[in-house]
């Protein structure tokens, strides 16, 4: 399980730029606008394309459930001028009790390069293993996806090699090279310093 600080909606996480708060029902339709593009779908294995109003919807409604039940940590990023419009999201999949848990993000297309989701990313890693027993943080990248690979190898993930993985919204079996990040390796992410939780 996750833990309480993490489980009630008005924790926050601060980084230079950004606000990483839960996902609210106003975020759908944003949420909507970027996951319906097909360069940010299309790089995931589990953004569905299209994407509809609706799966948005469902994925907020889901969110806040499994951060409420402890079950999954997930936040949406926004600017800190703007706390209220969504850009991206990120977050930890599994209940950490079994030794690890799996990471999962994506940013909405006008704000790539500008290395956001690298911030956002240091701060909510370096926050997994601050607030949890986890000892490895999974990840994966659809072998095409070289931008997401340089962000995880960036962040400290190591590769545990390249196999399949089930990903129903791409049709089936995709191509991912796997990625983890050991607690014990954790000195080489970035952000701890740089960010600052809030529950209030």
């Amino acid at each position: 399980m996750f833990p309480e600080i993490t489980r009630d909606d008005i924790f926050r996480l601060e980084t230079p730029r950004l606000w990483l708060r839960w996902p609210r029902a106003a975020d759908g339709e944003a949420i909507a606008q970027y996951c319906s593009d097909p360069d940010v779908a299309l790089n995931t294995a589990n953004i569905p394309h299209p994407y509809a109003l609706a799966d948005a919807e469902r994925f907020v409604f889901e969110s806040r459930a499994g951060n409420t039940m402890g079950e999954q940590f997930v936040l949406a990023l926004a600017w800190k001028q703007k706390p209220n419009e969504v850009i991206g999201v990120i977050g930890a999949h599994g209940a950490p009790g079994r030794g690890a848990t799996r990471l999962g993000y994506w940013l909405g297309k006008p704000y790539w390069g500008q290395g956001l989701m690298s911030e956002a990313a240091g701060a909510f890693v370096d926050l997994l293993f601050s607030v949890t027993s986890v000892q490895a943080i999974e990840s994966a990248a659809l072998t095409a996806n070289a931008a997401s690979l340089r962000l995880q190898k960036k962040l400290g993930f190591v590769s545990c090699g390249v196999g399949d993985y089930d990903a129903p919204a791409r049709g089936g079996v995709v191509s991912v090279e796997r990625m983890r990040l050991s607690r014990g390796a954790m000195h080489t992410c970035f952000g701890a310093r740089r960010a600052k939780l809030t529950s209030t």
